[in-house]
C-alpha cells in the first residue's frame, strides 16, 4: 500500500470519527432521506444535520438532489460506507443502528386491536 493510498485512508477514517456522521451513513443505508428526515430521527437541530451532510458530501460520501423544496441525500459509495461501518463490530464495538424501524414502531397508533403505522 502506498503512502498516498494510506494518506487517503486516514482522511476517510477522520471524516467517519464522528459519531453524527456514523448515525447518518447508518441511516442512509436504508436509502434516500431528506434533511429533515434525519433531523427527525436523530433529534439534532437541522443546520447540525446540514454541516455534518456538507461534510460527508465533500468527502465524496454522500450526494444530494432536491424533492421540490427539501434536499435529499443518498450514499454515493455504498459498498465503501458498508465497509466502513462493518469495521466496529470487528473491533468489538456495536456498529451504529439504522433508527427508522425503531422510531416508526415507537409513533404506531393502535387501532382496532392492531398497531398500524399510518
Amino acid at each position: 500500500m502506498s503512502r498516498k493510498d494510506l494518506s487517503e485512508y486516514a482522511r476517510l477514517l477522520r471524516v467517519v470519527a464522528n459519531p453524527t456522521r456514523l448515525m447518518i451513513l447508518a441511516e442512509l443505508r436504508a436509502g434516500t432521506r431528506c434533511v429533515n428526515d434525519i433531523r427527525d430521527l436523530l433529534r439534532v437541530s437541522q443546520p447540525n444535520v446540514s454541516q455534518h451532510l456538507a461534510v460527508l458530501k465533500k468527502h465524496g460520501l454522500v450526494a444530494s438532489r432536491t424533492r421540490g423544496a427539501a434536499r435529499c441525500y443518498y450514499l454515493l459509495r455504498p459498498e465503501l460506507t458498508r465497509g466502513l461501518l462493518g469495521l466496529m463490530p470487528a473491533a468489538g464495538l456495536a456498529a451504529p443502528p439504522r433508527t427508522s424501524k425503531r422510531r416508526a414502531r415507537r409513533g404506531a397508533v393502535k387501532a382496532g386491536g392492531r398497531t398500524t403505522t399510518g
